[in-house]
């Protein structure tokens, strides 16, 4: 038995999918972009994004058409996509674990701030995608980007056109997947939710080397040439990635980002999860050689038993420690959407892509 400090069960949505119970939950309210509180943001014609080049906040919506980067053009080299697994059993890292069947958390009688989750070891396979671009010159030290909840062809679709407009670095692209389950007690949920550079550590230890070794691509070892991304956990984990690993990765990308209380276990150096971030983390550290880029629906999460899973709140008060601070990022507020919205990732992938990658030079 293990027990996670919340105050409530949550369902973390993973982009795309949603699991039969969260469709009983009431659909989120819409939220104002202009509420006090929230950040200042520029409102932006419909159907308009930002540049690459700025800065800031910004708003967007309500119609989202996919930008032209996102379909397949006659004419653009097209990278190989390989696909390989890797078990549970060949993990030092992540052996697995899964939340006992049929069982939700439930609130600790012993602390109300606190619930009670029943897990046991349990196996899992994970389904890595690789993206080789097809201007990649075998052998030679590469950038990368690093995806949660993979495989992503979306990605690998942006990343054809972009490299081809040379919009941004001829990179490699690693979208792996997740041990499954999601939320509390989940290998899902231990990977993304944690607090701490763990998952990180399980990428460069057990995926990377895998991924130079069976497809002759060498990685670079040059933080600023390392860009991670993800949806919802996987957005929380890509910071975290960077977070507690700047030696690693100097580039985030996220989309309805997790930044609330899901974190499991419970740990007193972060005692609110990944809502941290935003509450202390980045208030209260020196700031990081960190580049970001952030989206949030008006229609994302909002889990009103507590005060800490408001995905809109938790978004907005990111960007607005991130500005405080001084780092270079930008925040998109999608009207009409919702959370890990398809049309709003279809819209500005390759504005989130190149916005990231702004200022790359590969090391000599």
């Amino acid at each position: 038995m293990f027990r996670v400090s919340h105050s409530a069960f949550l369902i973390c949505l993973m982009a795309g999918w949603v699991p039969a119970i969260a469709q009983t939950r009431p659909p989120a309210p819409t939220r104002d972009p202009n509420t006090p509180g929230y950040v200042k943001a520029k409102q932006l014609p419909d159907g308009a994004i930002p540049s690459a080049k700025e800065d800031g906040n910004f708003i967007i919506g309500p119609t989202h058409n996919p930008a032209p980067e996102m379909a397949a053009k006659e004419g653009v080299p097209k990278g190989e996509v390989m696909e390989f697994t890797m078990e549970s059993k060949d993990s030092k890292i992540y052996p697995g674990i899964a939340r006992e069947p049929n069982t939700f958390a439930v609130l600790d009688p012993a602390d109300p701030n606190k619930v009670i989750v029943n897990s046991y070891p349990a196996p899992y396979t994970r389904k890595v995608a690789v993206y080789v671009p097809k201007q990649y010159v075998p052998g030679t030290e590469a950038p990368f980007i690093v995806g949660a909840d993979g495989p992503d062809r979306t990605l690998f679709t942006a990343l054809d056109n972009l490299i081809a407009e040379h919009r941004v670095p001829v990179m490699i692209a690693i979208s792996i997947g997740n041990g499954s389950g999601d939320a509390q007690g989940s290998q899902r949920g231990l990977e993304y939710d944690t607090m701490s550079g763990l998952y990180a550590e399980f990428v460069e230890q057990e995926v990377l080397p895998l991924v130079e070794q069976k497809y002759n691509v060498k990685l670079t070892k040059d933080p600023d040439g390392r860009a991670t991304t993800g949806c919802s956990s996987g957005g929380a984990a890509a910071l975290a990635m960077a977070w507690y690993h700047t030696d690693l990765y100097h580039r985030v990308l996220s989309y309805s980002g997790t930044f609330v209380y899901q974190q499991w276990p419970y740990n007193r150096e972060t005692p609110h999860g990944a809502w941290e971030f935003h509450e202390s983390l980045i208030p209260n550290s020196p700031k990081k050689p960190l580049r970001i880029w952030m989206l949030v629906s008006d229609r994302d999460l909002l889990i009103t038993r507590d005060n800490y899973h408001d995905w809109v709140l938790a978004n907005e008060r990111t960007a607005e420690a991130l500005a405080a601070k001084g780092y270079p990022y930008q925040f998109v507020f999608a009207q009409n959407a919702v959370h890990c919205d398809r049309g709003a990732k279809l819209q500005t992938l390759p504005l989130a892509l190149e916005y990231v990658w702004q200022g790359y030079a590969p090391k000599k």
